[in-house]
């Protein structure tokens, strides 16, 4: 009985630290968040496998590196166009893709995402913000 049926909507509200400010945007940045925490987990995962496993499978690791870099300049260029803008977006996307700084670019819009993320209120995990809480 507290909600009127009569009443003109309300507005939702805004989110901080992204360039729209809606809450759609938000989850965005949750989802490409969890993109890039897997590519992190499978660099992570490579640079044990180089060490451990046998001289025949690691040209395989590098397919795998490859692929989790490919990807992973994806999700940092769609993340960053949320967070940062269009023309950083571009630019970190590109420098993703060179070895050995991509890992850090990765680290850096992920820590942004986290960021963004705690300033709405989003409690962020290991793997990411629950999508279901946005």
């Amino acid at each position: 009985m507290s909600s009127n049926s009569y009443q003109s909507p309300q507005a939702s509200p805004s989110a901080v630290g992204v360039f729209s400010g809606s809450r759609e945007d938000l989850r965005s940045v949750a989802k490409f968040q969890k993109g890039i925490l897997v590519c992190i987990l499978i660099y992570l995962i490579a640079v044990i496998g180089q060490l451990a496993l046998p001289p025949d499978i690691r040209p395989l690791i590098g397919i795998a590196v490859l692929i989790a870099g490919i990807v992973g300049a994806v999700f940092v260029f769609l993340l960053a166009i949320k967070v940062y803008g269009t023309g950083l977006g571009i630019l970190l996307g590109v420098l993703s893709l060179v070895p050995c700084v991509g890992l850090i670019v990765l680290l850096i819009v992920n820590g942004k995402a986290t960021g963004v993320l705690k300033q709405n209120g989003i409690k962020v995990g290991l793997l990411g913000a629950n999508l279901s809480e946005i």
